[in-house]
């Protein structure tokens, strides 16, 4: 199983990508939110956390080995998880992802099937399924925050900490992370749970 990576981009298109390593050339398939942060990095070195799978059917005579390329850890562990839903699956997932997880994850988490719905290959009973199965699964990946270079995310586990802290102390899901993100959005440094916590506090004085 091939689970990471490394080579040079040398082709982008819509779900695909072409990744150079030493004289192999591996075509790639990226969800739309991978493929937008990408868009920029034609021809430089890139990391791929990758899943692999086997496409066709075990009663057909063809059946080709595929990648699926992503730049975080969490990205792919969210991919995953949204594929186990009943009906969901490899391909419908690959073409639902056209935001990125954090935002995703949030609809998710707060039961908002209308806008799960929009995604494509998603309507609104497939939306009612995602909820019922992951909605406890993904608080954590609703803490992701922007990126600021490719493959490169602020201390999640930090803030996946500082979230279960909140939630330990009585706040609510949603609460706990609003202010996650409120603190995020201020641009403040953190090294540990206990900064975060403290800024948090203060701040709500």
């Amino acid at each position: 199983m091939i689970t990471k990576i490394r080579g040079k981009l040398v082709a982008l298109k819509d779900a695909t990508l072409h990744l150079e390593v030493d004289h192999l050339q591996y075509e790639i398939g990226i969800p739309e939110f991978t493929r937008r942060h990408l868009q920029n990095e034609l021809n430089k070195e890139v990391s791929l956390h990758t899943i692999d799978y086997i496409e066709g059917s075990p009663n057909g005579s063809r059946m080709i080995p595929r990648l699926i390329g992503f730049l975080t850890e969490a990205e792919r562990e969210f991919f995953e998880l949204f594929c186990s839903v009943d009906g969901v699956g490899v391909k419908k997932a690959l073409r639902a992802m056209v935001h990125d997880v954090r935002e995703v994850a949030t609809w998710i988490e707060e039961q908002d099937n209308k806008s799960l719905a929009t995604l494509p290959g998603i309507g609104p009973a497939m939306a009612e399924r995602i909820v019922a199965k992951l909605r406890r699964k993904t608080p954590k990946f609703a803490l992701l925050v922007a990126r600021k270079d490719v493959g490169e995310v602020l201390n999640r586990d930090v803030l996946t900490e500082t979230f279960e802290v909140l939630c330990s102390l009585g706040h609510s899901e949603v609460d706990s992370r609003r202010l996650i993100d409120d603190f995020v959005q201020s641009g403040k440094k953190y090294k540990d749970v206990q900064q975060v916590l403290t800024e948090i506090y203060q701040k709500s004085k």
